[in-house]
């Protein structure tokens, strides 16, 4: 199969590439290098069946381009702004990145009339809704808090529509904190940063109870790969993640350990349970759906965070 991976030089798409060009596809990455590296990519630039393309997703005419140029038959959609507190100073970066990037993408798709979409999308579209079990892919209401979320939620919405008007087989995956190796932004890489910074102090964004469910890239990588064919006209959707959550306190003492500053590096707690405006404190959902269907997540939360920090500090080749 010849793929299109928008946003394909990133922490998750580059992972997506190494683990199709692995099944003998042959992939092209189209991404405008603002979050992604071509580090990333230095595996799959040996591979004769890749090609990289600095480009603009939010153009249709880019994306148009290369779909026919290279006989594109699926488009793995993972281009966004993934620093929700990025666009919380600027919410034009969540029009651009993430709304934008969707519309031209599928302007593009139905013009070409290449039928096949897989979406990254996110927990983020539920905002605050309350307890575990009242989040269900469809029954529960879409109520984002954070811009971030907002154009997720809105990129599915173009993502139903279009997929009912020209007879379109999407695939939607939400997700919670995905991950693991080639991490360039959240809590646990910016904790890294921040003690290699001040080894003596750790100051935390909150009072550290925030708990939310970590997924690893290794675990999201296997269940798109198990669920992005054979999908029916319409959208399938999922929700994707581990039945467990890690606190912030959690993280903050496994980086200091793993750093080696136990009892040298002091954390510094905020006062309030959010860390920033936009960010929800608390977050799980319900995997029933995913479960039935035949995959579950290798690794706990917990175990994706140490396993994480690992790799970050090169202890996990």
């Amino acid at each position: 199969m010849n793929d299109l991976v928008v946003g394909g030089a990133g922490f998750i798409g580059s992972q997506l590439v190494d683990a199709l060009l692995a099944k003998g596809d042959f992939v092209v990455v189209l991404d405008n290098f603002l979050r992604g590296k071509m580090s990333n990519l230095a595996d799959a630039q040996k591979n004769p069946k890749f090609v990289v393309i600095n480009g603009d997703a939010s153009s249709v005419d880019a994306v148009k381009t290369v779909i026919k140029k290279f006989g594109i038959e699926y488009v793995f959609h993972l281009a966004a702004n993934s620093d929700i507190q990025a666009s919380a100073n600027d919410p034009s970066i969540e029009f651009k990145c993430t709304a934008s990037t969707t519309w031209a993408i599928l302007i593009a798709m139905r013009e070409t009339g290449v039928k096949n979409l897989f979406f990254a999308s996110t927990s983020a579209v539920y905002g605050e809704l309350g307890p575990h079990d009242s989040f269900s892919e469809d029954k529960s209401l879409l109520s984002p808090v954070s811009y971030y979320g907002g154009a997720k939620a809105a990129s599915e919405a173009f993502i139903h529509s279009f997929s009912s008007m020209n007879d379109m087989h999407s695939l939607i995956f939400r997700f919670p904190n995905v991950i693991g190796r080639r991490l360039t932004h959240g809590v646990v890489f910016d904790f890294i940063e921040r003690i290699k910074e001040n080894p003596n102090e750790l100051s935390v964004f909150g009072d550290g109870t925030q708990s939310k469910p970590y997924l690893h890239c290794d675990d999201l990588i296997k269940a798109i790969l198990l669920f992005y064919k054979n999908n029916p006209v319409g959208v399938t959707l999922y929700q994707v993640g581990v039945d467990s959550c890690s606190s912030v306190r959690f993280i903050a003492s496994s980086v200091i350990h793993e750093m080696g500053l136990d009892g040298k590096c002091q954390i510094k707690y905020g006062k309030s349970n959010v860390g920033w405006k936009g960010d929800v404190p608390h977050f799980a959902y319900s995997l029933d759906k995913i479960t039935k269907a035949g995959w579950k997540a290798s690794m706990s939360s917990d175990e994706a965070v140490l396993l994480t920090i690992r790799e970050a500090l090169g202890k996990e080749k």
